[in-house]
């Protein structure tokens, strides 16, 4: 009797501490399309969620495709968050094999239409996917994803609201940041490998021009380098930034040939290995420095 009791205690304990685990089934996994909203799950939902980023690190979001794997976790999730026209792979597999709660980010954020020759890599239907880099705008996607989390899980709905509530204060405190440290800058001009940072300009005020023009990946013309020298000069433009997952090679050689400064502007559209430690919030804050630096900004 001795010993049987003692096998039932130890199913029991058994059964108590499995219940405490991260569940790994579809019932309780939250799929986001690329890092950002990643990022707002993790935040909001990752205490009692599996959260799967479905865009692999040190990968472009905008022309991934997803492998039959990743299209079975989509279908079995409970939670889909994404945003429809950055990567057609994700829109099929949320329109085929939707989970039972799906958030189109675009439905929480407008999006605006790209600036004319910006180099920026548009929706589906011509749109600026860039959000992210508007820490406000974020705020109002974190609140979308923590409504939905709450209907989808209403046992944990007022935990989703209140994380919901200090992810947004810590993305107000980073607007105020950004307001308060571009305040006061030499320079308000920022000359970029290829457009990414439009919604960032317009929250404070700088004028983004790109190197490349319409094409990101294609060599400016003599013409356009030339135009570029007199925008640098008469800008006081002293660095040129690239991206961390796009080539540095064009940024480099018009510094090299104007005698600036290369620096990177991070689209925080995926993590890489360069810091394991590295959330949208550092690298958002390091964005901020390096405007600050090459702006002269106090």
């Amino acid at each position: 009797m001795r010993r049987w009791l003692v096998v039932g205690a130890s199913l029991a304990l058994t059964a108590a501490l499995t219940s405490c685990r991260p569940t790994t089934s579809g019932e309780h996994t939250v799929v986001t399309s690329f890092y950002p909203l990643a990022f707002i799950a993790e935040r909001v939902a990752g205490r009692y969620n599996d959260v799967v980023d479905l865009t692999p690190p040190g990968v472009e979001p905008h022309e991934y495709e997803l492998t039959v794997r990743q299209v079975a976790q989509v279908d079995t999730a409970r939670v889909g968050f994404y945003e429809r026209g950055l990567s057609p792979s994700v829109d099929q597999a949320m329109d085929n094999d939707s989970p039972d709660h799906v958030l189109d980010v675009t439905g929480a954020v407008p999006l605006a239409a790209p600036v004319t020759g910006s180099g920026i890599e548009s929706t589906s239907d011509d749109r600026d996917p860039h959000f992210w880099l508007d820490p406000v705008l974020m705020r109002h996607a974190t609140r979308a994803f923590a409504r939905t989390m709450a209907d989808a899980d209403p046992d944990h709905a007022t935990y989703y609201l209140r994380q919901g509530r200090r992810l947004a204060g810590d993305l107000g405190r980073l607007d105020g940041d950004y307001a308060s440290g571009l305040r006061s800058c030499a320079t308000r001009t920022v000359v970029v490998s290829h457009d990414a940072f439009e919604y960032l300009a317009r929250r404070y005020h700088l004028d983004v021009v790109p190197i490349a023009g319409l094409e990101p990946d294609a060599e400016p013309s003599l013409s356009r380098l030339h135009d570029l020298a007199g925008v640098i000069s008469e800008a006081h433009v002293t660095t040129i930034f690239f991206e961390t997952l796009a080539s540095p090679d064009l940024a480099r050689s018009l510094a090299g040939d104007l005698g600036l400064e290369t620096a990177v502007l991070d689209p925080v559209e995926g993590l890489t290995s360069a810091d394991p430690h590295a959330t949208y919030l550092t690298l958002m804050r390091q964005n901020l420095a390096a405007l600050a630096k090459a702006g002269d900004c106090t």
